[in-house]
């Protein structure tokens, strides 16, 4: 079955563990993550260095969700957030996303909250660590 929209090349056998052949195989599969092409990637990655609020990422992390059936999840890590590396930033594993995919989109995210220390405070602060008072 081929799709009406553009897909993402192969990785070459063995390189990456996507596990493409699970989408090819069914033909209910959701093929979304297939639309993000290695150019469609570069131009994600280059809008999420370029965010400069909370809500921006929020609403990049909500259209990744929408369009590609990706989640993605920034949470401060389990010790304490000294540097931007304290954050847990993953993409959900799903079937035809790319291994280098799931390694590019946090270290971009990494970038601009580097760029950006009042967005990686508004996420400790809404995961909150810094104490509210109740």
């Amino acid at each position: 079955m081929t799709p009406p929209f553009p897909i993402r090349k192969e990785c070459p056998p063995g390189a990456c563990d996507c596990k493409r052949e699970l989408l090819e195989n069914d033909p209910q599969a959701d093929l979304r993550v297939l639309r993000l092409t290695k150019e469609e990637e570069k131009r994600l990655l280059a809008r999420i260095e370029a965010i400069g609020t909370y809500g921006e990422l929020m609403r990049v992390g909500q259209r990744l969700e929408e369009q590609l059936g990706v989640t993605l999840k920034i949470t401060p890590g389990p010790n304490e957030v000294r540097t931007m590396r304290g954050f847990a930033i993953e993409l959900s594993p799903r079937p035809g996303l790319c291994r280098k995919t799931r390694q590019a989109v946090p270290a971009a995210i990494r970038r601009c909250l580097e760029a950006h220390p009042e967005i990686a405070f508004a996420i400790l602060d809404a995961h909150d660590l810094f104490g509210r008072p109740e």
